[in-house]
């Protein structure tokens, strides 16, 4: 069974300047500095920021399920602005999910705004399909919201009255 989640979150910041907070590793510093008691901590394992690079997420005390997870990045297009990692330990593949992939995506709105589409990708054996009701957009929601928002904070400027 194949089946994905998404969701589209706006953000008042330039695509450009949404890209690079969201590619690489980047993404990993936001989670720790805006989310860390909501979400949990990120760190690198290994790599640069580019494809292979490894990250540990390990999640806020409270989160259910398996308290951390590792995922590697499969894709970085600078583009397209796309970036997908794979989950490859913890998290709901240890729950018995053969794939789950996480993809972020920053679609340019006009010069001053954005939209930062997440999708959630799984796949799981039929007959393990009661746990496709685990799956959720709500932290990837939460991260691209609490980005999206300190990122237009920090792009604006007074304006002279």
């Amino acid at each position: 069974m194949k089946g994905h989640l998404s969701v589209d979150t706006p953000a008042a910041a330039p695509a450009g300047l949404v890209w690079d907070a969201f590619r690489g590793v980047e993404l990993a510093r936001y989670l720790n500095e805006l989310l860390g008691d909501v979400i949990g901590r990120a760190e690198v394992v290994e790599g640069d920021g580019g494809v292979g690079t490894v990250v540990k997420v390990t999640f806020a005390p409270g989160t259910p399920g398996p308290g951390y997870w590792k995922e590697i990045f499969r894709i970085m297009d600078d583009e397209k602005r796309v970036k997908a990692a794979d989950v490859i330990e913890g998290g709901l593949i240890e729950l018995g999910f053969d794939q789950y992939r996480v993809r972020f995506e920053v679609i340019e709105k006009d010069a001053e705004s954005s939209i930062i589409r997440s999708t959630i990708e799984y796949e799981l054996e039929d007959s393990k399909k009661e746990l496709a009701s685990l799956v959720s957009t709500e932290a990837v929601e939460t991260l691209a919201e609490r980005v999206g928002k300190y990122l237009a904070e920090k792009n604006s400027t007074p304006k002279n009255l």
